[in-house]
């Protein structure tokens, strides 16, 4: 992961190379400010003040840089990160006091514009930092953080599955519970049979270092508000004996996303210090094929003490969060929130950039939404229709754990983990990609985090730190 920490700073007067921003609409009147030749040099690079453009000008025995924005006065998360991308190293800030006074939200883009992914090679040519200065010295803290945050969730999904397995993902839990002195539970291999026996069905056909566990930190003082965190962790998934195409398994090493989104949350709670007792629990698993993998029709039993029929080994996902939901409800929580790469029904009806958000009260959706158009981190919420149970009936259980058509995949998906949520319990999930397909200015192809920022602003809203 990148050091974010070195990418933005307080602006004291330091030596810095200025930046314009403009817009198309603007940039003629701006324009005028400048010289023949500074105009000439603008026009030969094709700037005409467009989104995401980038401009160099001499000036004298300098220069300085213009950047074409939608409107430089309501900035957005990604308004400077094409200028983090292309800039030359060196140190930059604003040349408009007025437009500084607003930067916050983009702050984000300008550090993970500079991510990198660089555990198995490294890239030579890379341009080395570029560091923004800012007179919004509170907005400083926060937005590294948020950006480490994402940074996280980036190098976690990469990362292949042979070095991000479920022991992996049990030592980010230790290094959480190290930083922020929080208490670690975590249950392996057989002894999951006892309290977690369909995160111990999907993952016993694994190899002992890959062996199935499920990890339970605790975090916060007793008597705040408690708040749990569950993410899907199935660190690669095959699809067991209902086994997935070659071309469905390659991008399966992200199947762990739901997990790397509780966790690099849990660390922005927990740094923020925000008023509530947290739980998290991540089930990892790797959905494997052996002589010992669990079968389509196999009937498992449940910590809730459902039983469950396996009409599909590839809807392996719902049943490892199924037993997390239901140990999170133990706690009585007053919120939960889960994240999980659960449906491809989901990514066909909103595609890659929106997760499909699904919660029990309408007040939570809400302020989702909204926390997420405020900070340009938004989810689409999907329904949960109580006529779909239905689908999941079973002849011979209590449910099944996929229906037979290719209606409301995901909406149907959510309606199996609303069967292992506590009654009461204000609950969201979220059904993310994980994975950016394509580049954007700021958001890198590959690992991708989406509804992390937005929720941990509504969590800072409704709980707010010590």
């Amino acid at each position: 992961m990148n050091d974010t920490d070195a990418l933005i700073a307080a602006d004291r007067g330091q030596d810095a190379t200025e930046i314009h921003l403009v817009n198309k609409e603007g940039f003629g009147n701006w324009a005028k400010r400048l010289s023949a030749s500074q105009r000439a040099f603008l026009q030969a690079q094709k700037f005409d003040g467009s989104g995401y453009q980038v401009g160099i000008v001499p000036n004298g025995d300098s220069w300085f840089a213009v950047g074409g924005v939608a409107d430089p006065h309501d900035v957005s998360s990604w308004c400077l990160a094409k200028l983090a991308e292309e800039l030359p190293e060196g140190t930059y800030r604003l040349a408009d006091d007025d437009i500084d006074s607003g930067i916050a939200p983009a702050l984000h883009g300008w550090q993970t514009a500079q991510y990198r992914f660089e555990r198995y090679v490294k890239n030579e040519k890379a341009v080395g930092p570029r560091i923004f200065l800012t007179k919004q010295v509170a907005a400083i803290d926060p937005a590294i953080a948020e950006a480490q945050a994402e940074m996280l969730v980036r190098d976690l999904v990469n990362t292949p599955a042979e070095d991000m397995g479920p022991a992996a993902l049990e030592a980010q839990f230790e290094r959480l519970a190290k930083s922020f002195d929080a208490k670690l539970e975590v249950t392996r291999g057989d002894a999951l049979e006892q309290g977690y026996p369909m995160v111990h069905a999907v993952g016993r056909a694994a190899a002992r270092h890959h062996a199935p566990r499920i990890m339970h930190l605790t975090w916060g003082k007793d008597g705040d508000p408690v708040v749990a965190i569950v993410g899907k962790g199935v660190c690669f998934d095959s699809g067991g004996l209902d086994v997935k195409s070659a071309s469905g398994m390659k991008l399966m090493k992200k199947d762990m996303g739901g997990a790397a989104h509780a966790i690099a949350l849990a660390e922005l709670v927990m740094k923020a210090g925000l008023r509530l007792r947290l739980h998290v629990l991540v089930p990892a698993v790797e959905n494997a094929i052996s002589g010992n993998s669990f079968r389509p029709g196999d009937v498992l039993n449940s910590r809730k003490g459902l039983t469950v029929e396996i009409g599909n080994t590839d809807a392996e996902g719902r049943l490892i969060l199924g037993d997390a939901l239901t140990r999170a409800s133990e706690e009585n929580p007053e919120l939960m929130v889960d994240f999980a790469t659960l449906t491809g029904a989901a990514r066909v009806a909103l595609g890659p950039d929106l997760p499909a958000l699904m919660t029990r009260d309408d007040e939570t959706a809400a302020q989702l939404i909204a926390a997420g158009k405020d900070c340009d981190d938004e989810a689409w919420r999907l329904p949960l229709p109580e006529a779909y149970n239905e689908w999941l009936s079973s002849d011979i259980a209590d449910t099944n754990n996929a229906h037979d058509n290719s209606f409301a995949g995901a909406s149907v998906a959510g309606l199996f983990l609303d069967k292992f949520v506590g009654e009461g319990i204000d609950w969201a999930h979220f059904d993310t990609y994980a994975w950016r397909p394509s580049p954007k200015p700021g958001r890198s192809k590959g690992g991708a985090a989406y509804g992390l920022r937005a929720t941990f602003r509504m969590l800072k809203g409704r709980y707010g730190s010590r």
